[in-house]
This record gives C-alpha cells, structure tokens and sequence, in this order.
C-alpha cells in the first residue's frame, strides 16, 4: 500500500532566515501520507504514534515543490510500519534579482526520509 501528495512550499511554511522551511513541515507531509494510506487500507484515520528514524538529507525553501511518499511495510494486529521519503521535484530560484523564477529538476532530490508507526482501532 502506498500514497503520495505533491505541494508547493508557500512563504509561511518558511521559519528561518532565508526562506529555509522547518523540518517539522516536511513531518506534516509525512503524516498527510500515513493518514492516505490508513484511508486506504483500513478505512480509518488512525493515529501515528511514532516515529523509529528521521533524516533531513537537504534543504528545502519556500517556492519548493516536495512530493512526499509513504510505504507501509508491515501489518501488525493494530500497527501499521510505514516508511517516507520526501523529494524535492521543483527548486526556486534564489536569485533577489529573479525572485519569481522556478525549475524543474531533471532528478528528484531526497530531502527527507523517515520511518514510523502508526495504529488504527481493532477491527478494522
């Protein structure tokens, strides 16, 4: 089972000086895809309870577009093991003299990659 969700880094989402976005943002993406997954699965929301590993490879700015997937790996009684990774598809330029200019990479680059637990209620 599998899931995924492309968006746009906005101003907002940038917390440091910079333009650079939070870690925490690409965490959020993360739990957006787990909750896709247990939709999909098991036709319940679920909770995520925690994560095992986190690993923030490179940074990601406001303008970025982040497409961020998730696997489930394993299927417990309740649990759900799902492994992410974040990829950066789309870099803003950060040139003040262009500052609306925008690329397409011609390979994704990892940003993030993560694996965590979520659980859903019995029965389900």
């Amino acid at each position: 089972m599998e899931g995924l969700i492309r968006v746009r880094m906005s101003q907002a989402d940038a917390h440091y000086g910079g333009n650079l976005v939070d870690g925490a943002r690409v965490l959020s993406l993360f739990g957006d895809v787990a909750t896709e997954i247990l939709i999909r699965h098991d036709g319940d929301e679920g909770l995520f309870v925690s994560y095992d590993s986190v690993e923030f490879l490179a940074p990601v700015y406001a303008g970025d577009y982040i497409e961020a997937t998730g696997r489930m790996k394993k299927i417990g009684n309740t649990s759900r093991k799902i492994t992410f990774q974040a990829y950066k598809v789309i870099e803003t330029e950060r040139d003040p003299a262009r500052p609306f200019a925008a690329h397409l990479l011609k390979q994704p680059l990892l940003v993030a990659r993560a694996s965590g637990t979520c659980v859903v209620p019995k029965g389900r």
